[in-house]
């Protein structure tokens, strides 16, 4: 017996269509060899001349409107219908020649970023960029070895309304882990995407050219070559340099140009500095490397945790006595000299830059002195040596288990939500907290650090000017913050539909009250015209009308004497003696003056007995 044979295949063709009835392109004309550049006008022959060659007056049909056209860039928005999308790409993407010139049409994908810095709308911009620019951005952050969520590529179906509406969420995304990452919206390579104006130009250039020019006239000193990406700051740079007699031996030079909070005068900065102390590092890796990802993430020993941590409070509360201001403690300021820590970058607060750790601390209005900002920012290196990698949120809500309890301690009073808006705690208080007080120092040499009267009242004004700033700069904030939670309260769901509530009884009790008013209008008319009427004077020898209201038993009055030939006859009227009539106008002037002093909150509650339920026994 033959077996059954199998079922023939079926195969169902399928064509997917967009359902919009429009697509639109952005092109860009190139032309290599340069010449006159077309019109709007020659633009949309050269279009049309590229669907005539490719599919004919067919092609050359084809509805394709010029929306915008910028003749210094040569590109365009093109408007096509859907139908015709594919046979206007293919065209534009095969022409080759315009006026015997070479050219080719790219079409663009570009995204509009509005980048705003600060609370101040007005200090905003808009970028424009393509797939393209973020990929190369996201190639250049992958020294961090963070895990970026950038949008994957597609080669086919990239230009289709859902897939672009799709890519836009993922980049919104991508930029909003990049922004509110602390160490990657510090890099250059991100400043420079976001603002392409202010960061344009080449800042370890200008630096090489200063430092070139000063030891011009220093022979016996030699620039190596400048360290790139070493530190954080944009404008900081640094170079390694070596001595001409001893060529073997390096050293490193930091060149940056003064911050906002620089008050010093140039006199008094030169002998500030000279103060300062130098000391041997050998930097390897790049600033992005080294602090953004690490490899091994392990928090340090107890005993190590309380002994450099009395150091660094012993060195801050050395400079505070000393009126230094500094203001710039995280853990790339950190020396491991063996058992003794260093810190480094004093002269950054003479130079006036910005704290590592500002873009925290501002949010906080009770963080408004340089012994705060401190004791702030060693909060933040307290938290990395003992868990190894820096908070996630600032303020932290919980802390991971740590190897003592006191760690917490030091920690919940300093980045708790509770101890930003009290205050910090001075730095003689943390060294009498269980944690530090037991720690004896064996390395207790101070340094010789003998600063002049005069260099001391400078210091005082500059660090009060900068605490003033950051108090300023606080105030701002905190205006902004309240603004916008107002705005985001006053646009909720919520709110919206109190505000409707409110509307509609308002509207009923203008209408309830209008009602009112209009009729107290109308009696007063009606009163008007009762009493301004003449009515029939009745005098008491003339009888009152009969009354047709019923029967009386009163016998009926005897008629008046007739004519003596006629006889009388009968009446069916039974008239009724003369009455007084009563006083009509006062009784309706009562009424209507009660009605308009009618009050409805006088009113008092009564409480119905309903007997219309029907009883069942």
């Amino acid at each position: 017996m033959a077996g059954a044979e199998p079922p023939a295949a079926t195969f169902e063709r399928r064509v997917l269509r967009s359902a919009a009835e429009h697509h639109y392109l952005r092109v860009r004309l190139e032309l290599p060899d340069g010449g006159a550049r077309p019109s709007v006008a020659q633009f949309k022959q050269l279009v049309v001349s590229a669907l005539r060659e490719l599919h004919g007056e067919v092609g050359a049909a084809l509805p394709v409107d010029v929306l915008t056209y910028e003749e210094k860039t040569l590109s365009a928005i093109l408007r096509v219908v859907s139908s015709g999308l594919v046979k206007l790409w293919s065209a534009l993407t095969l022409l080759g020649f315009y006026q015997n010139r070479r050219c080719a049409f790219r079409v663009l994908q570009e995204y509009i970023i509005r980048v705003q810095r600060g609370v101040s709308a007005e200090n905003s911009w808009q970028i424009v960029r393509r797939y393209s620019d973020f990929d190369l951005l996201n190639n250049s952050l992958q020294i961090s070895t963070l895990s970026l969520p950038l949008p994957p590529k597609k080669l086919i179906g990239n230009m289709e309304r859902e897939f672009i509406a799709e890519r836009q969420k993922g980049l919104q995304a991508y930029l909003d882990v990049i922004t509110t990452h602390h160490i990657l919206s510090n890099c250059e390579l991100v400043k420079k995407f976001l603002d392409p104006n202010s960061y344009s130009v080449n800042y370890t250039e200008i630096a090489l050219q200063h430092v070139s020019m000063f030891f011009r006239s220093e022979p016996k000193w030699e620039v190596v070559e400048p360290l790139k990406d070493i530190g954080w700051r944009i404008r900081k740079k640094y170079f390694l340099m070596k001595i001409k007699n001893q060529p073997k031996e390096r050293l490193m030079l930091s060149w940056a140009d003064p911050g906002p909070d620089k008050y010093l005068s140039d006199k008094d900065l030169q002998y500030a500095v000279k103060l300062l102390s130098s000391c041997s590092a050998k930097p390897k890796d790049p600033f992005l490397k080294k602090y953004c990802n690490p490899k091994k993430i392990q928090g340090l020993e107890l005993q190590q945790i309380k002994t450099y941590g009395r150091q660094i409070l012993e060195v801050l509360k050395f400079l505070h006595e000393k009126g230094f201001p500094y203001g710039h403690l995280h853990s790339a300021n950190v020396m491991l000299d063996g058992d003794t820590c260093k810190l480094l970058d004093l002269e950054n607060s003479l130079l006036g830059l910005p704290s590592f750790y500002r873009s925290y601390f501002s949010q906080f209005r009770k963080i408004n002195t340089l012994e705060g900002v401190d004791v702030h920012c060693f909060g933040h290196l307290l938290y990395e040596m003992t868990y190894g990698r820096p908070p996630d949120t600032i303020p932290v809500d919980s802390f991971p288990p740590a190897p003592s309890v006191f760690v917490v301690s030091v920690l919940e009073s300093i980045l708790t939500c509770e101890a930003m808006k009290n205050g910090m705690p001075t730095v003689s208080r943390l060294l009498q907290m269980p944690l530090f007080s037991d720690v004896l120092l064996t390395n207790s040499e101070k340094p010789q650090f003998k600063i002049p009267t005069k260099l001391k009242e400078a210091l005082k004004t500059s660090k009060e000017c900068i605490e003033k700033r950051l108090t300023e700069e606080q105030k701002l904030i905190h205006q902004h913050r309240r603004l916008t939670r107002a705005q985001s309260h006053h646009g909720s769901e919520e709110e919206k539909k109190k505000r409707k509530i409110l509307a509609r009884k308002k509207s009923k009790r203008s209408a309830y009250e209008s009602g009112e008013e209009h009729s107290a209008k109308y009696s007063n008319s009606n009163n008007s015209a009762g009493s301004g009427a003449s009515s029939p004077l009745t005098s008491p020898s003339s009888p009152t009308p009969p009354s047709t209201a019923g029967a009386s038993s009163i016998p009926p009055a005897p008629p008046p004497p007739p004519l003596p030939p006629a006889a009388p006859p009968l009446s069916t009227e039974v008239p009724m003696q003369p009455n007084p009539q009563p006083d009509v106008s006062a009784s309706r002037g009562a009424l209507l003056s009660s009605i308009q002093n009618f009050q409805k909150g006088t009113l008092k509650k009564t409480q119905t007995c309903d007997y219309s339920a029907p009883r069942i026994s």
